[in-house]
Formats: C-alpha cells, sequence, structure tokens
C-alpha cells in the first residue's frame, strides 16, 4: 500500500513539466466515448510537447488501425479545461495530470478507471517503473493511473556570471538569501525572478519553507486533515519569513503580473535581469532550448534550497512532483480504453522517449537508466537531479497537487494575498485551517 500522498522517499529519477507558449490543437475526434480511436489531452509548449507527441506518433504509426488523436493546451488553462471537461462527461480517453488530490477526485466520483487489476496482469509495466511513481497514483490502496514521464523537483537555478559580476557566492543557508537581496538591487538585478500570476509558482517557496523550518510533518498534519494544522508555528514562522523577503524586495517589480507560461520567468534568469530563480527542474530544458548560449556556456548554477537557520528539516528532502501520470476516463468505450491500455504498455516510456527526457534534461522514472544519464550531453545536470531525488529522505508532493481541488484553490488564492502582503500569516493560516479535510 502505498504511503501517502505527500510523504514519499524517492528510489530514483526525475525531471519534465510542461510551462508553454501557446494552445495548439493536434486534431481530436472529441473527448470521451465517441469518434473512432482514442484520445488524449495533454501540455504544450517546448520540449515536453514534442516528445510526448512522438510518442503517439510512434503508437500509431505502429498501430493505424488503432491510433490516438491529441490535443495541447497551455498549464494553468488546462487544469481548468480538463476539470471542467471530466465534470461534464466529456473527458478525452487518456487524462494526462500530476495525480494527487485531483486523482483522489475523480477516483472517488467513479470519473476514472480503476488500474489495479490492469497492473496485476501486467507486472512487466509495473515492475519497470521506480516503485515511488505509483504514490500519486495510488488512492486508499488502488491505483488509477499510469506513472509517466519524469521526476521533476524543485530546484534553485542561478546565473553565475551574474554572481561572478556582483562578486558574491551562492547561499548556503537563508540568511545568505537574505544577504544577498540588497546586493543585487544595488545593481538594478532582480533578486529573483517569479511568474507570480500563475500562482503554483509562489507556492514552491512555502513548501521549501514549511520543509526547512518545520520538517515534512508540517504539510503532513494538513493532508491528514489535522485540525488548525496550518497554525503550526513552524508554519507561521515560513510565512512570515516569506514575506520578509517580499518586503525586501527580493523578488522582480511587478512579479504579480508575470505568468509562467509565458516563460517570461526564465528569460529574467537567463538574460540577467535576475540572479536567481526557484523552479522545476523541467526548467532546465527550457532554459537551454530558449536561453541561447546561457545552459551552453556555462552560465547556469543550481542546487538543492538551502537550509534555514534554526529548521529541524533535513536539508536534502525536496518537494515537486514523482512523476506525471495517465488516467482512463470511465466514460470512454471499450475500444477506447483498449486502445489506451496497449499504449501504456508499449507506447509509454519506450526507448526513443526515454532518450528523448534525458536529452531534455529529464531523468525518466524508469529503473536503471544511470548508465544513459552518465552519458547524456546533460550528464552534470540530470546526475545533479538524480541525486536529489534519490537521496531525499521524503520528497514531497506539490501542495496544489496533494490536496482536494477545493482546499488547491483556497491555497492559491491565499498565497497570492500573501505575496500581495494583503494578509498576514495568521489571517493565511485562518483561511487554510477553514478548509482543512474538504
Amino acid at each position: 500500500m502505498a504511503t501517502p500522498i505527500s510523504r514519499r522517499t524517492v528510489l530514483g529519477l526525475a525531471a519534465g513539466v510542461p510551462l508553454s507558449l501557446a494552445f495548439s490543437a493536434c486534431g481530436t475526434s472529441g473527448p470521451g466515448g465517441g469518434g473512432g480511436g482514442a484520445t488524449y489531452w495533454f501540455l504544450s509548449g517546448p520540449p515536453q510537447e514534442g516528445i510526448r507527441q512522438g510518442a503517439v506518433d510512434r503508437f500509431n504509426k505502429a498501430n493505424p488501425d488503432t491510433k490516438i488523436t491529441t490535443s495541447t493546451f497551455l498549464n494553468d488553462p488546462y487544469k481548468t479545461k480538463i476539470k471542467t471537461a471530466i465534470g461534464a462527461g466529456q473527458a478525452p480517453t487518456i487524462i494526462w495530470g500530476w495525480g494527487g488530490g485531483g486523482l483522489r477526485t475523480w477516483a472517488k466520483a467513479g470519473q476514472v478507471d480503476d488500474l489495479t487489476s490492469w497492473f496485476d496482469q501486467n507486472p512487466k509495466v509495473k515492475d519497470k517503473l521506480i516503485p515511488s511513481s505509483f504514490g500519486p497514483a495510488t488512492i486508499d490502496g488502488k491505483i488509477y493511473a499510469m506513472p509517466c514521464e519524469t521526476v521533476e523537483p524543485i530546484v534553485l537555478y542561478y546565473n553565475k556570471k551574474v554572481f561572478d559580476d556582483v562578486g558574491v557566492e551562492p547561499p548556503q543557508s537563508w540568511d545568505d538569501i537574505m544577504a544577498l537581496v540588497p546586493k543585487f538591487n544595488a545593481k538594478n538585478i532582480a533578486p529573483f525572478s517569479l511568474g507570480g500570476q500563475s500562482r503554483w509558482t509562489n507556492m514552491m517557496w512555502l513548501e521549501f519553507l514549511f520543509d526547512r523550518i518545520g520538517g515534512s510533518e508540517v504539510f503532513q498534519a494538513v493532508f491528514d486533515g489535522e485540525k488548525d494544522a496550518w497554525s503550526n508555528p513552524a508554519a507561521i514562522t515560513a510565512l512570515t519569513k516569506m514575506q520578509d523577503l517580499i518586503k525586501a524586495k527580493g523578488f522582480i517589480e511587478g512579479f504579480s503580473s508575470i505568468t509562467a507560461d509565458s516563460n517570461a520567468d526564465q528569460a529574467l534568469l537567463y538574460t540577467g535581469k535576475a540572479a536567481m530563480m526557484l523552479h522545476g527542474s523541467w526548467s532546465y530544458g527550457i532554459l537551454k532550448e530558449q536561453g541561447g548560449d546561457f545552459v551552453s556556456g556555462g552560465s547556469l548554477g543550481y542546487m538543492n534550497f538551502p537550509p534555514v537557520e534554526g529548521g529541524t528539516g533535513d536539508p536534502s528532502d525536496t518537494v515537486g512532483n514523482p512523476g506525471q501520470y495517465l488516467a482512463i476516463s470511465s466514460k470512454a468505450s471499450a475500444e477506447q480504453k483498449d486502445i489506451a491500455k496497449k499504449f501504456f504498455t508499449s507506447g509509454v516510456l519506450d526507448d526513443t522517449e526515454v532518450k528523448d527526457w534525458i536529452d531534455s534534461g529529464g531523468v525518466p522514472i524508469l529503473k536503471g537508466t544511470q548508465a544513459e544519464l552518465e552519458s547524456s550531453q546533460n550528464a552534470d545536470f540530470v546526475s545533479f537531479i538524480y541525486d536529489v531525488a534519490s537521496k531525499a529522505k521524503v520528497f514531497a508532493q506539490s501542495w496544489d497537487q496533494a490536496l482536494s481541488p477545493t482546499a488547491a484553490e483556497t491555497l492559491l488564492d491565499n498565497i497570492v494575498k500573501l505575496f500581495q502582503l494583503s494578509i498576514s500569516p495568521q489571517q493565511f493560516a485562518d483561511n487554510l485551517n477553514a478548509v482543512i479535510g474538504k
């Protein structure tokens, strides 16, 4: 039986969620049970969109009579689109997602299929994947989604050239972070880039501060539904430190109007307008593809989030996404479900896809890829990600995915208010305590 969604020890492997540039449709015969063949929705944007589409194209070429038709969406609009489609009984056959709280809601409502017996009948499919990837796919001991793609810890990126120009070293503690802020601001360089309009980007900061100050048990209490868990003293301290950084002008001016989907936050880092950025491991592929010679020229630095003085959290722990997940709509026809399962067996993480993820800077959730990682063109980064993932005693799932959609929406709304300094840490805690367990 899987461990709780927000507490997983990662046994290996990592990186690649999509942030994107534009909505695109690759053609669709309609969601749910209508039309011929299966349908599949996923996120757009380089380099992940091409890797996902390539897997489908290879499957369709090998199975011309049972094709999959795809449609792609930007990250933030997708979350709304898929929730609406599932609620209306119009979901695609294959539902791409992050597992966790959203999957739990769909499973409880009977909107996605229970795949437990299918995995039991296909042990080779399950055995090739790292065991920890099944945590967010498992609801009450049953598996409702196929783990896929890569593990994605959150990483603290920095611009080495900017650090050299200012004459400072990467931060080794929270106090170092606060000490760096005025030094960068004095040079008219934003200490941190942030796509704050997207909300979940702000959340990554709180995830690490909660963990580094109070340990993984602080959020675990929220996930377990403990009364007033958000009022834990460590949580209040973390929220206060967060606002201290904002008040000190730690983020790019106007961060609340910058979107992650536009990749503008990434551009601020590689153009040197910001010194640092806290973001998912998928950012490496974006920085490499869109940042000119920023990566190849050696200007990109990266590290795990540093400890906080006096904190009790383990600095080797990480947060993010232990994988991505493919569920099957319960409204799909029997034929469409068969196509989806065939894709899970022969299309997901085929040899070409594994190579493509590694070439993009990702670490697949597949067992036994160490040799490929060490020999890849991105060996330093993927080895770093592998170490972060494999050495973390706790790999906590992103809060907005671990919680129910209702609680997650309240969380994201209040994070915006916290970052705008329009509510206090205690008001934030009170507002979130009100939706614990909902």
